[in-house]
């Protein structure tokens, strides 16, 4: 029952692929939007907030229709990168990707944002009046610090690109082989006569995977907390 078709395991590893990329991409973002909203304060910070968290409460599907008007060779922004670059991403695995980040990104900011907020600042004060700079007081001070709410926002984003279905689908549609992940390759079998089979396996793959994604994010916050925690 386990031994994976060709389908199937073409949904895992592009799924994976989608997952791992879509942390490059909302990664250095999220960690300046959280830096941002954690320690600065700006006319319209309340705007970005909630731009920010907007994709955790609105319908994927409308993130999908917003990503395709605008990323979309018909739109502005993705019209402008085909004639120039010739750049697609509408239905191709890189667009599954960057909808997979929009989708992630509120709960790495958030994650990133909490620890931010609980960093004692006189660490980072004391760091500079010896005359430590800005970037060295961030890397050496600020990231050590923040590394736990960092973990745990990078695995739930890994999390939430796995299971992401709606804005994908919308976005890059299900064609095999290119945009097909594993929620979109379990919607197709379920849909087809004599598919619960393989329905099935990819449930198994996908419950195994989330349960590994929140083992593994569990371990490196505690490992993070021992090491940034005072002897």
């Amino acid at each position: 029952m386990l031994e994976l078709s060709p389908q199937e395991w073409s949904a895992v590893i592009l799924s994976l692929k989608v997952a791992f990329c879509s942390i490059w991409i909302s990664f250095p973002v999220a960690l300046f939007c959280a830096w941002l909203l954690a320690r600065r304060e700006f006319p319209g910070k309340s705007l970005v907030d909630a731009i920010v968290h907007l994709p955790l409460v609105v319908p994927p599907v409308v993130i999908g229709y917003l990503l395709l008007v605008t990323l979309g060779k018909g739109g502005l922004l993705g019209g402008w990168l085909y004639e120039v670059f010739g750049i697609t991403l509408s239905f191709k695995w890189q667009g599954a990707a960057i909808a997979s980040a929009v989708m992630g990104f509120p709960l790495m900011v958030r994650s990133i944002r909490l620890s931010l907020e609980n960093v004692d600042q006189r660490l980072e004060i004391a760091a500079r009046t010896l005359r430590a700079g800005p970037m060295r007081v961030f890397t050496t001070i600020t990231l050590p610090l923040i590394s736990p709410g960092i973990a745990t926002g990078v695995i739930l984003a890994f999390a939430r690109s796995l299971g992401e279905f709606g804005a994908t689908i919308t976005f890059v549609s299900n064609i095999p082989g290119e945009t097909r992940t594993l929620p979109l390759a379990l919607y197709t079998f379920t849909q087809v006569p004599g598919g619960d089979q393989m329905a099935m396996r990819i449930t198994i793959i996908s419950i195994t995977l989330a349960f590994l994604a929140l083992f593994v994010s569990e371990i490196l916050a505690r490992r993070a907390t021992r090491h940034t925690r005072p002897s």
